[in-house]
C-alpha cells in the first residue's frame, strides 16, 4: 500500500445539537450510512454536540482503492475530530462502527470520554464468509444483498410492520458503493480487536439485540466482560439495527451512560 494510500479521507460529516455540548461522534454500520441514527438524533440534540459520519466507502464520503484496515477507519475519526477541533468526544458505535471505536478507544485513549458499542464483536470469524460476500458484491453490486443484509438488521416481526422503513434501509445497502462495502468486509474478515479490549479504560456500555443473528449478546458480553469499565445491556425484540428498531430503550439508556461523571 503506498503512503497515498493509507492516509486518513476527509469522511463526510453532520454536525448538529448544542454548540456548546460535549461531542458525541456516531459510527454508522457496514452498508449504511450517518441515516441509521435518526431515531437517536432528537434525543442526543437535547444534550449534546452530535457528529454523525459516513465511513469511508459509504454514503457521501470517499470512497479510496481498498484494501483498507480498522487501523484505516480509525484514523478518519482522529481525523475528523481534528477538523472539528474536538479534543476528546463520546464515541458511540454499531457494527463496524463499534469496531472502529474500539480501535479508536485502545489506540488513542487522550480523544476518548466514553464509548458506547451495539451489535458489534471484537472478532467475526469466520473470515471467508466475509471474503465471499465481498466477491459477491464486487461482482454483482451491493443490490444483490441488499434484501438478505435487512433481514439481519431487524426481526421478521417488525419487517412485515414496518413496509416502509425496510425499503427505506434496502436502497440505503443498495446506494453503498459496491468497493466501499467490499473493501469493509475485509476489514471485518482480516481484524482482532480481542487483545484490545483489556488495554480499553473508557467506560463503555456494550448494547446486544436479543434477537441478532450478526452479533449475538455472546459478542457484546465478551466485550463488556474484558473492558477496564464494562456493562452489557441487552434489548428485548432487536436484531442487529437495533437502535432503529428500539430506540425507546436504547435513547434513555445511551444518555444515561453518556452523562455519567
Amino acid at each position: 500500500m503506498s503512503a497515498v494510500e493509507a492516509r486518513p479521507v476527509q469522511v463526510h460529516a453532520v454536525v448538529s445539537g448544542r454548540a456548546d455540548g460535549p461531542a458525541v461522534v456516531l459510527a454508522n454500520s457496514l452498508g449504511s450510512t450517518h441515516r441509521m441514527w435518526d431515531a437517536q438524533l432528537a434525543a442526543l440534540e437535547e444534550r449534546f454536540r452530535v457528529v454523525r459520519y459516513d465511513t469511508r466507502g459509504h454514503g457521501e464520503s470517499p470512497v479510496p482503492e481498498g484494501p483498507y484496515t480498522i487501523d484505516d477507519l480509525a484514523d478518519d475519526v482522529i481525523a475528523l475530530l481534528d477538523r472539528l477541533d474536538i479534543e476528546r468526544a463520546h464515541l458511540v458505535g454499531l457494527s463496524l462502527g463499534g469496531m472502529t471505536t474500539m480501535r479508536v478507544a485502545a489506540r488513542n485513549p487522550e480523544r476518548v470520554n466514553r464509548i458506547a458499542l451495539l451489535c458489534t464483536g471484537a472478532q467475526l470469524p469466520p473470515r471467508e464468509a466475509w471474503l465471499d460476500r465481498a466477491a459477491t458484491v464486487r461482482a454483482n453490486g451491493t443490490g444483490a444483498v441488499a434484501e438478505s443484509v435487512v433481514q439481519r438488521w431487524f426481526t421478521p416481526e417488525y419487517l412485515s410492520t414496518y413496509g416502509s422503513s425496510r425499503k427505506f434501509h434496502e436502497n440505503m445497502v443498495a446506494a453503498t458503493s459496491a468497493e466501499g462495502y467490499a473493501s469493509c468486509c475485509e476489514v471485518i474478515a482480516e481484524m482482532d480487536l480481542r487483545d484490545d479490549l483489556s488495554s480499553i479504560a473508557a467506560p463503555t456500555l456494550a448494547i446486544a439485540g436479543a434477537d441478532d443473528p450478526a452479533t449475538p449478546p455472546v459478542k457484546l458480553e465478551e466485550i463488556a466482560d474484558n473492558v477496564q469499565q464494562g456493562r452489557l445491556l441487552v434489548v428485548p425484540d432487536s436484531a442487529h439495527l437495533a437502535n432503529a428498531q428500539q430506540p425507546d430503550i436504547i435513547n434513555p439508556a445511551l444518555i444515561e451512560h453518556l452523562e455519567q461523571q
